[in-house]
């Protein structure tokens, strides 16, 4: 987990979702008030702290010699890369979830593994799942069920950066240093 939770300024894999979708959204605007410095977001719930707690004893679990928390920077494009999880050549996001509705998944969660593998350049990744039941939300502190843990290899797209992903981080690079809205992108 890292600990500097302003995200102003840089560009996440957690945010190619954003950088992906449609700029005039109330929620990109939100997001872009964010990065711009004149906004911040505390929200959380339930599940939101759940994936924290239980984000280092899943990796540990399912990938013992893994490092955690390694921070990958490209200035030039303004990209603070975060990783869960990593090891040589693979990296790890660790998504955990209600055991009751099933783990999918979402193209956007993807495309995150994808821009993390960009940044480590590097052609491996992997999504690692873990169900949560309604006894660990309620406790932060229950053993691992290696049972209940997932592995979900993500295939590196170097059509998907190179053509989608970075002109529209370029273009938001561009929006951030002039400070300001995106419209949405027309250059695919």
């Amino acid at each position: 987990m890292i600990s500097d939770k302003d995200r102003s300024g840089w560009f996440g894999a957690s945010d190619t979702r954003y950088i992906m979708g449609n700029y005039e959204t109330k929620s990109f605007r939100n997001w872009w008030l964010e990065k711009l410095g004149l906004k911040t977001n505390s929200f959380t719930n339930l599940a939101m702290m759940a994936g924290t707690y239980y984000e280092h004893k899943v990796l540990d679990a399912a990938v013992p010699l893994a490092r955690k928390d390694h921070q990958i920077l490209i200035p030039e494009l303004k990209l603070r890369i975060n990783l869960d999880g990593d090891i040589n050549d693979m990296v790890y996001e660790v998504k955990t979830y209600n055991k009751k509705n099933g783990f999918e998944v979402y193209p956007h969660y993807e495309h995150q593994v994808r821009v993390q593998m960009f940044a480590k350049r590097i052609e491996q990744g992997a999504i690692i799942s873990y169900g949560l039941l309604p006894k660990d939300y309620k406790n932060f502190f229950s053993e691992i069920d290696t049972r209940r843990i997932g592995f979900h290899p993500i295939n590196y797209s170097a059509k998907f950066i190179e053509t989608k992903y970075l002109p529209r981080l370029r273009y938001l690079c561009e929006c951030l240093e002039l400070k300001t809205m995106p419209k949405n992108f027309k250059g695919e």
